[in-house]
């Protein structure tokens, strides 16, 4: 339930701060006008986002078993693949979103009421098929046959949303480039427990061998039903008795991928004074 809250908070904090720079603007440099077009773009959205999730969740159910298994597990290399890069494109340009949003809401201001539809739609679009992908991977994954999975969703995106409204009454100030490193690092943990999972999904279509071939078995240590093994799963998509391949595909992807996000982002482009002095 955790993972599926963090899910949540930090996918729906960035539409909500995305939201918020759009209307503040509007309503900082008197257009109100331009609001109602914000809000439909925004509105057309977020009802994108809703009928794809629910297309992913109720066209799958139509599938044989098999086929199941491999959309899932394709979906979720997908939606691991799309997260990958939120994460790291949000910790490159967190610092300068608000001009890059303020820049194309001047551009479309300028081109008339489609073009602010259209750049609302757009800015928060993204997210929300980028957070119904992954959300829809991660419930998959994590199932436990309860609805806490899809709770910890819903509580995620309402604090999301009452953490923007906070932020644009200016009732809230926090480090937004220390919280989403941080959150950015646990989300790509929770990115290895889908990938895993994923290729687990096609080896049970037949897709990938080596279903039987299992790394190691610790049922009886953790089992499955056990509060701690509900906990772990919930958390991390734990699997006590996982096949060599979703250890290794996990191994891969975490350490290389989480070195590299918490890498100083200046590493080696430090500029000497020679250097600056010529660029001058």
């Amino acid at each position: 339930m955790f993972s599926n809250y963090l899910i949540g908070l930090r996918e729906g904090l960035e539409a909500s701060l995305v939201v918020c720079i759009l209307i503040a603007y509007l309503v900082k440099t008197d257009r109100r006008d331009a609001l109602k077009p914000i809000w439909a773009g925004i509105g057309v959205a977020v009802a994108l986002a809703l009928g794809f999730g629910c297309a992913l969740e109720f066209g799958s159910q139509e599938l044989t078993f098999q086929a199941q298994e491999a959309l899932g597990g394709s979906l979720s290399i997908l939606a691991v693949g799309l997260v990958t890069w939120m994460v790291f494109w949000m910790r490159r340009t967190a610092r300068h979103l608000k001009s890059e949003l303020h820049g194309r809401l001047d551009a479309a201001l300028a081109m008339g009421t489609g073009a602010l539809v259209a750049t609302a739609f757009l800015a928060v679009g993204r997210e929300g098929l980028e957070t119904a992908l992954f959300v829809w991977a991660s419930v998959h994954a994590a199932s436990d046959g309860t609805p806490r999975p899809l709770v910890g969703v819903g509580l995620g995106l309402a604090t999301a949303v009452a953490l923007g409204w906070l932020f644009y009454r200016g009732a809230l100030r926090i480090n937004l480039a220390k919280f989403f490193t941080w959150t950015g690092g646990m989300l790509v943990v929770v990115a290895a427990g889908v990938l895993a999972y994923g290729f687990h999904d096609l080896q049970e279509a037949d897709f990938l061998p080596g279903l039987t071939n299992k790394a190691f078995d610790i049922s009886g240590t953790i089992p499955p039903d056990s509060w701690y093994g509900t906990l772990l799963k919930g958390v991390f998509n734990f699997q006590p008795d996982p096949t060599v391949l979703q250890v290794t595909v996990w191994l891969l992807y975490l350490i290389p991928t989480l070195a590299l996000f918490l890498a100083p982002t200046g590493l080696g482009q430090r500029r000497t004074p020679t250097t600056a002095a010529r660029d001058s």
